[in-house]
């Protein structure tokens, strides 16, 4: 069973409220209209009613369990307002203009996520990434302790042995474009943790490179991951979850067992990795939709993660089932992993 209907079953015992700002996108109501349908929540679409209404008849899609909410018309709006005055970045805005960045859908559907109004948001069906990120960026805190907001993919094959099942977490895939050694550390960190939370398998993470242990100095970048690798297994002790962090790996020593024999790569992560740090932007984000075009493998996200709010901002090429499977894993991410795996069911690989 794939991960996102292991997590569709754990949702339909602790359903959430997911908030699209794109609620108009065709595609975001055909996701919206599967998310109420197989009980995992409410959906929320944000934007103009009477075009949500005409989109869903035109794709015969019925709105029950759909909450609609135009911003305009909202009661909520004078107190979001009210709040948004009060963040410490817009304190110094007078009350027009600060009415003008709530009527946003973004704006508004971050600010409902942040006063408990919902528990968890997808964005980007149809915005520029830097416009979303802006906003994300802009509202919402970072988890205590992280330095860094990054982002991660989650790649599912079926039937396949690689990563946690056939699931393999991908990072960095969109939010920085050139990370240094520490960064890359909290990108490891925080990614691992989001897979535990997720998957409740120990998090065996491979930092990625061209060269796989190399003895001699070759170049910035592997002296780059060397560090982030000893970083990143520095910060892991201060985290609650049992965690192997290896590198520098190539990427077929770090998901192939043969391969990391024949190289003579040992050690847990070794074949074995189920979370994949890119060294950066680039490789991440060609790696991930190669997989994508090539291979036809469904991946989900970009996750944000080191946030204290679960956020999604998917692709603008993003189909429905890739808007369904994001608004999935941010609502299970508002789950206490707890509740998700209860205790006799946590794994101790």
């Amino acid at each position: 069973m794939s991960l996102i209907s292991k997590l569709s079953l754990r949702l339909q015992s602790h359903p959430k409220r997911v908030v699209f700002p794109e609620g108009t996108d065709p595609r975001v109501i055909q996701a919206a209209r599967q998310f109420a349908t197989r009980r995992l929540g409410v959906p929320i679409l944000i934007g103009d009613r009477a075009r949500i209404k005409i989109n869903a008849v035109n794709l015969g899609i019925k709105l029950d369990g759909i909450r609609i909410v135009e911003p305009a018309r909202s009661a909520e709006l004078p107190e979001f307002v009210r709040r948004f005055r009060g963040l410490q970045r817009f304190a110094d805005l007078k009350e027009a203009d600060a009415t003008d960045y709530m009527l946003s859908p973004n704006y508004f559907a971050a600010m409902m996520v942040l006063t408990g109004g919902a528990d968890a948001m997808v964005c980007g069906a149809t915005s520029m990434p830097t416009n979303a990120l802006r906003v994300v960026f802009q509202m919402f805190p970072r988890q205590p302790g992280v330095e860094t907001i990054s982002s991660m993919q989650i790649m599912e094959m079926e039937e396949s042995k690689l990563g946690a099942d056939g699931t393999l977490f991908l990072a960095d895939c969109a939010v920085i474009p050139n990370p240094t050694a520490e960064q890359l550390s909290d990108i490891a960190i925080t990614t691992a943790s989001l897979c535990y939370h997720l998957t409740n398998t120990p998090p065996r993470v491979a930092m990625l490179s061209y060269t796989s242990k190399s003895v001699n100095k070759r170049s910035e970048s592997v002296e780059k991951v060397k560090t982030a690798t000893m970083l990143a297994i520095s910060k892991a002790r201060d985290f609650d979850m049992p965690v192997e962090i290896d590198g520098e790996l190539q990427v077929d020593a770090a998901l192939d067992a043969f391969t990391a024999k024949t190289k003579e790569i040992e050690g847990p992560v070794a074949g074995a990795a189920n979370v994949l740090v890119f060294p950066d932007l680039n490789s991440g984000n060609i790696a991930s939709k190669m997989a994508q075009i090539i291979a036809d493998v469904p991946c989900y996200g970009q996750i944000l993660t080191g946030l204290t709010k679960p956020v999604a901002e998917i692709s603008r090429g993003a189909s429905a089932r890739d808007i369904l499977g994001s608004a999935v894993i941010v609502a299970a991410q508002a789950v206490d992993r707890h509740y998700l795996y209860p205790k006799e069911e946590i794994s101790v690989e």
